[in-house]
């Protein structure tokens, strides 16, 4: 079956380096392309600025996990000095906070870093065991010393002519078809 009859993921540009590669992120956005993944064989800061994805949910999410992992520490030892089984010992008051902070600090971690994986899995779309661009023969070099802009296909001003010639004019390595 050739790739004009299956269903496409998008088209996929090899770059030699990173400053192409950037370059063309930044030339698809002015052209108004919004649905772009760049591939990279290490980080690059500078690519997720081009991308415009220097946000993250992430903080957001570890925050909220830590302050309820807080409140959980917290209340459980409340609930068990106070309400469950109260014991005056030395005549403290039951509610005895400052003997509760090491407690609610480690559940604070704990449950914070059960959201960082859990967070993280999730924003990622982690595990993912197929990916469509796995299907371009050459994205095996994304690991070792190539760059990758794909362009998907669900994109508002994709066109699979028009956004092959808009790739090509960035001046790739090459340009692919990514079936589904």
């Amino acid at each position: 079956m050739s790739l004009e009859r299956q269903p496409l993921f998008g088209l996929m540009a090899e770059f030699g380096g990173p400053r192409r590669l950037i370059r063309a992120i930044e030339a698809a956005r002015e052209a108004g392309y919004t649905e772009l993944e760049a591939y990279t064989p290490y980080p690059i800061e500078d690519v997720w600025e081009a991308l415009g994805q220097h946000k993250s949910k992430l903080p957001g999410i570890v925050l909220a996990g830590g302050i309820l992992g807080a409140i959980l520490g917290f209340g459980l030892q409340y609930w068990a000095s106070v309400i469950a089984y109260p014991l005056n010992i030395g005549g403290r008051p039951l509610n005895s906070w400052p003997a509760f902070i090491p407690v609610t600090f480690e559940t604070t971690i704990l449950v914070a870093t059960f959201f960082t994986v859990l967070g993280m899995f999730a924003l990622n779309g982690l595990p993912q065991p197929y990916h469509p661009v796995f299907n371009v023969e050459r994205f095996a070099l994304a690991s070792r010393d190539r760059y990758f802009l794909c362009i998907a296909a669900w994109d508002p001003i994709f066109d699979r002519k028009g956004t092959a010639d808009f790739l090509r004019a960035q001046q790739p390595a090459e340009v692919s078809e990514v079936a589904s």
